[in-house]
């Protein structure tokens, strides 16, 4: 069973990213408050859990939450800030978009939350200073495999991934040979191979190994 809270304070917010790894899209963060009595059968880290299983979960999740946020970094910005500080400031503007302030976030991974914050870029939000205090005042624990452990991080998990699924089930329809409708984006042998015969597309992260060493890609 998911523990439901670290830090012993009400309000306590998980927050967690999808789509670190893929070679397309943006990568995809949530966070959210549960009420302490919150219960929910299969809610667990979204990995574990079947696309179907995470859809029926989320209106679920959604309905119950005292505030939840969702943001999404696009893949310009994660080719000029880097994809981990990409995820860490999806994960940061979660935070400053909910409608409760937390009084403490747990973090799934092994970075504080804090992590390059303030970070500048040309393709996304720039934070002002009092977003940056604000964030700087929350205290905040990342934990490893925390959305195995946390009920709220697991809940975020699966916010995360649902609706990042549903951005890249949108933009298959523009391109369909890539298959993101069933792989989102990861480095299958599938999407590789659709890469070396079409090429990359304006969704795609270019700062990433789209094709093995030993194939070719012209650009």
């Amino acid at each position: 069973m998911l523990l439901t809270n670290f830090s012993g304070l009400s309000n306590e917010c998980g927050t967690d990213e999808a789509g670190r790894g893929c070679l397309a899209g943006p990568v995809t963060a949530a966070s959210i408050i549960l009420p302490e009595d919150f219960t929910l059968e299969l809610v667990n880290d979204s990995k574990q859990l079947s696309e179907k299983i995470r859809e029926r979960l989320k209106p679920l999740i959604e309905e119950n939450a005292i505030s939840f946020s969702v943001t999404h970094i696009y893949n310009e910005e994660i080719d000029e800030i880097n994809i981990l500080n990409a995820a860490m400031k999806a994960m940061q503007e979660c935070i400053l978009k909910m409608s409760v302030i937390p009084n403490y976030i747990i973090v799934d991974g092994n970075r504080s939350l804090n992590a390059k914050l303030g970070l500048k870029s040309k393709h996304g939000k720039n934070f002002t200073k009092k977003e940056i205090e604000l964030l700087k005042s929350i205290p905040n624990t990342s934990i490893a495999k925390g959305d195995s452990k946390y009920l709220s991080i697991a809940a975020a998990s699966i916010l995360a991934k649902t609706y990042r699924d549903v951005y890249m089930n949108k933009i298959h329809e523009e391109f369909p040979m890539y298959n993101w409708k069933k792989n989102k984006g990861y480095p299958t042998k599938e999407h590789r191979e659709a890469i070396r015969k079409y090429g990359p597309t304006k969704y795609h992260r270019m700062t990433f190994r789209l094709l093995p060493e030993q194939l070719s890609l012209d650009l």
